[in-house]
């Protein structure tokens, strides 16, 4: 494996590390070459990722045989502005593209897996709505929306343990005196479209992985809440979802992050096979 790091983008403003991995298959038919694989900023935060998670990630699939691309979109981390007039919607785009394009350069692939944390997957379902070049993604605690099975599953236990609703005072005491204070949140698209949207890129061919963590408690807290929100897209050959109980939303504990990698890993190779490794679709 070798990284280099890059400056790049239409505007030359955007910063990113680049992984190749040591073994590259050659003549190999368009369709079978390996994808190249993109991580996006979680939030605000830098391209290494929360707890180094982005660092581990793409050097993991390195050792696989995939190349990775780890940068700071627009303005976040070590990026700067491009000097565009354009929705941020817009801006994530175009800065995706761009780093689609230099992996395409450094290491001839065509077709793309995104992967995005929290508001990352968020961007990275915005670009695999409409760029043509994303075969996949993992959506990691990505959209999701409170059902009635998630009340009945979050209220029950409180209503058998007076000590839950202590706890609940105590909690809204605490929310009660912070208020005023800044709260950075990303606000979500309605359920409809966002079925919608995984509809259609399961219909165009794309592979998805969907993985929440227990640290989204607050609105997911169950493996069925998926088909909860979604209904029978879970049935599609196309879609895979898990639900890590036990894990942070930023995954700090190295053994949630192993489990979290080991995942991806093993969904990558399922659906997108590195040619001559014995991997089968």
């Amino acid at each position: 494996m070798r990284e280099q790091a890059f400056r790049f983008g239409r505007a030359h403003h955007l910063v990113g590390i680049a992984g190749m991995p040591d073994r590259r298959p050659a003549n190999v038919p368009e369709a079978l070459e390996p994808v190249g694989v993109i991580v996006l900023n979680a939030g605000l935060v830098h391209r290494i990722g929360p707890f180094r998670l982005h660092v581990e990630l793409t050097r993991r699939l390195n050792a696989c045989g995939y190349p990775t691309l780890r940068f700071d979109l627009s303005t976040v981390g070590d990026s700067g502005a491009s000097g565009e007039s354009r929705t941020r919607t817009a801006q994530v785009c175009a800065d995706a593209g761009d780093a689609m394009d230099l992996l395409q350069r450094q290491a001839g692939c065509s077709r793309f897996v995104l992967v995005g944390l929290c508001s990352g997957a968020q961007n990275a379902h915005t670009v695999a709505c409409t760029d043509a070049k994303v075969a996949g993604a993992v959506f990691l605690d990505g959209y999701a929306y409170r059902t009635a099975g998630f009340h009945l599953r979050h209220t029950l236990p409180k209503l058998v343990d007076p000590r839950r609703w202590w706890r609940l005072l105590a909690r809204r005491r605490q929310v009660a005196a912070a208020r005023g204070e800044p709260v950075f949140a990303v606000e979500r698209l309605p359920r409809p479209v966002v079925r919608a949207d995984l509809a259609g890129m399961l219909d165009r061919g794309l592979r998805l992985c969907l993985i929440y963590s227990g640290g989204i408690n607050r609105y997911f807290n169950h493996a069925s809440q998926f088909r909860e929100c979604f209904g029978r897209l879970v049935e599609r050959p196309g879609i895979c979802t898990a639900f890590d109980r036990e894990a942070d939303h930023t995954y700090v504990l190295a053994g949630d992050r192993q489990r979290l990698l080991d995942s991806i890993e093993r969904w990558l190779t399922l659906n997108f096979p590195i040619p001559g490794t014995g991997h089968s679709p």
